[in-house]
């Protein structure tokens, strides 16, 4: 950052280039001068991933999307926007939460909405008849998990949609490994905020530990 005589200086400087009042000129001076977040770190990816996935850096996508005044738009049309520039499938997504992380329109783990959501998984030594059975089943269910839910849809040892007793969503994927072992993925939204996700995160972790003991 210039000392304050350089400043005013530049600041001048910058007026007789541009034509700016002096405090226009400052401000873009001292912003100029900020020191610049590490955009990969906020957006959640890095800058060398989402560069060879999608052929533009954190930085380059910023002024594209800012360019476009994304930060204005709902997040639907934040992905079909990146989308339209010839972005793959997931990375489509993953643009648009890590631009909107950038410009403070979210942060980790939370929707434009403003609730928060979470993500888990775990591979089990089991078919997955047998792990879909024990989240479908009511009377295996309760042997592990000690939360009462109610099973919305359900897609046969692919999928289930369920609601918990405290209103929030559940969504569970099942995935077959191969041979004995399959696997859970678990998506669980409509958090209050990142602390109730922070501790979800973890008792997940532990209702998964419950579940392999049963299932050993």
């Amino acid at each position: 950052m210039p000392k304050q005589k350089d400043l005013k200086r530049l600041v001048r400087s910058r007026m007789q280039k541009t034509g700016e009042a002096y405090t226009a000129a400052r401000l873009q001076l001292l912003k100029k001068n900020a020191p610049q977040p590490d955009l990969a770190k906020v957006a959640g990816m890095s800058d060398a991933a989402v560069g060879a996935k999608t052929g533009r850096t954190w930085a380059e996508w910023v002024k594209t999307l800012d360019a476009a005044r994304a930060a204005e738009m709902p997040h639907r049309e934040i992905a079909k926007y990146v989308s339209s520039l010839g972005t793959p499938g997931w990375w489509t997504q993953m643009v648009a939460v890590g631009y909107e992380r950038i410009r403070g329109l979210r942060t980790k783990g939370q929707l434009r909405s403003g609730t928060y959501q979470i993500s888990r998984s775990r591979t089990f030594p089991v078919p997955v008849e047998t792990l879909f059975d024990a989240f479908a089943n009511a009377r295996t269910r309760r042997r592990w998990l000690p939360v009462r839910i109610a099973v919305r849809t359900a897609r046969p040892h692919r999928s289930l949609r369920t609601t918990w007793q405290d209103g929030t969503l559940a969504l569970f994927g099942f995935t077959a490994k191969g041979g004995a072992r399959s696997a859970v993925a678990v998506q669980h939204e409509k958090l209050p905020d990142a602390a109730t996700a922070k501790t979800l995160k973890a008792a997940w972790g532990d209702y998964f530990d419950r579940l392999g003991r049963i299932l050993s």
